[in-house]
């Protein structure tokens, strides 16, 4: 084989090798092809939905906003129709996760959209923000459980990415939230 023969099969080997990658993740995309488990503990939702135009009223007032100016995530706790024992419990629950995050945490904010909860529970969870969902858009996401809660995880551009249903389990909702954070 002369050199320059040989110098054409090195390239065009280079060029396969690059290519192949490339090839196979096009057909495996148009093939609408998806793995059979995912690393996500909670459910994926397909496509994230938009939560921008979806109007929150928090206990002072104000509005919600989903866009984050300081990029947090926010994590919303979505209650049956009462919250009580268990419910309050899975509460404390979700922002004991957030303090595990370490210097983290003040990436994720804990929002609590549903019944009211008494003053002097509020009162010992400082950074749980309170608000209730003005137009309902949220109640396909609530526990259904009258005494449960399920989670939603909302990205800080304003998308719901990942829904906990009642029956979560808590060291699942970390691992997700410290693969998205870290």
């Amino acid at each position: 084989m002369n050199p320059r023969r040989r110098n054409r099969l090195v390239l065009v080997l280079i060029v396969l090798l690059f290519a192949a990658p490339l090839v196979a993740a096009f057909l495996l995309r148009a093939g609408d092809w998806r793995p059979a488990r995912t690393v996500a503990n909670g459910v994926l939702v397909e496509p994230p939905r938009d939560l921008t135009a979806v109007a929150v009223t928090l206990a002072d007032g104000s509005r919600l906003a989903w866009r984050d100016a300081q990029f947090r995530w926010t994590l919303l706790a979505l209650p049956g129709a009462r919250c009580e024992t268990q419910c309050r419990a899975r509460l404390d629950e979700a922002l004991r996760l957030r303090i595990t995050l370490g210097r983290n945490a003040e990436r994720l904010r804990v929002t609590y959209l549903g019944p009211p909860l008494p003053a002097d529970f509020l009162a010992a969870r400082a950074p749980l923000l309170v608000g209730r969902d003005d137009t309902g858009a949220l109640a396909a996401e609530r526990a259904q459980g009258e005494d449960a809660l399920a989670l939603a995880l909302v990205d800080p551009n304003g998308r719901l990415i990942l829904r906990y249903p009642e029956g979560y389990a808590a060291q699942g909702v970390r691992k997700d939230i410290v693969r998205i954070l870290y």
